[in-house]
């Protein structure tokens, strides 16, 4: 029995339109997203198999793809959620998204510094990579990420709440290469909502790293 499935996307293939196309949404998650889940999956049945066999001559390849398969699952369901045809501009108070707003302000200085080191951090990222806005419970502040792959640079127990997906699958078949681009009109279609409601959930667990009795 599979572990980790596809989740339905919470849009149709048009509603990003024209920040991300019809074509990109499909491939992306029909194809690109459905591989990582398939891969995590996979790669759990040859755990077990190695288990059960105690042979571990792959124990290395097979940790480090199930890191690789896992985070592009989460990361990528995610994405889909942080998006939204009805987004874009900045979180406000009148919006209901007050405490989110106040979290970047405190720890960026301010919407628009925040907004440019993350716009930097994902249209730089060598390869392929995600820019994340992520809740790092040690402090209770806000950082930005420059995740490698899915998986690499990140900091242990932060918990990603706004994600932009900057490998060449996300982009290329409408901006080329052009990755800036894209980052610049993602904002365009963030879910304000969604990231508010992540970093609340992240807050609220917040002191589940026990790193002193």
């Amino acid at each position: 029995m599979a572990v980790y499935t596809l989740p339905e996307l919470p849009y149709d293939y048009t509603a990003l339109a024209p920040v991300i196309s019809p074509e990109i949404i499909e491939l992306h998650h029909d194809k690109h997203h459905a591989a990582y889940v398939k891969g995590a999956n996979d790669t759990l049945e040859q755990l077990a198999e190695a288990r059960d066999k105690e042979t571990w001559g792959s124990i290395n390849g097979l940790e480090k793809n199930l890191a690789f398969h896992l985070s592009g699952h989460i990361l990528h369901s995610i994405y889909w959620q942080n998006m939204t045809g009805d987004g874009g501009g900045e979180p406000l108070e009148k919006d209901g998204v007050g405490e989110l707003a106040d979290a970047i302000a405190a720890s960026f200085g301010s919407f628009a510094g925040f907004k440019a080191q993350l716009t930097k951090a994902s249209a730089t990222t060598q390869g392929s990579g995600w820019g994340v806005l992520a809740y790092e419970p040690l402090s209770g502040r806000l950082v930005v990420e420059q995740v490698y792959d899915h998986q690499g640079n990140d900091g242990q127990g932060s918990t990603p709440i706004l994600v932009f997906d900057a490998w060449e699958h996300a982009f290329y078949l409408q901006y080329k290469n052009q990755k800036v681009d894209f980052i610049d009109a993602m904002w365009a279609v963030v879910n304000w909502q969604d990231v508010a409601r992540r970093y609340a959930a992240a807050k609220e667990r917040g002191d589940s790293l026990l790193l002193a009795p």
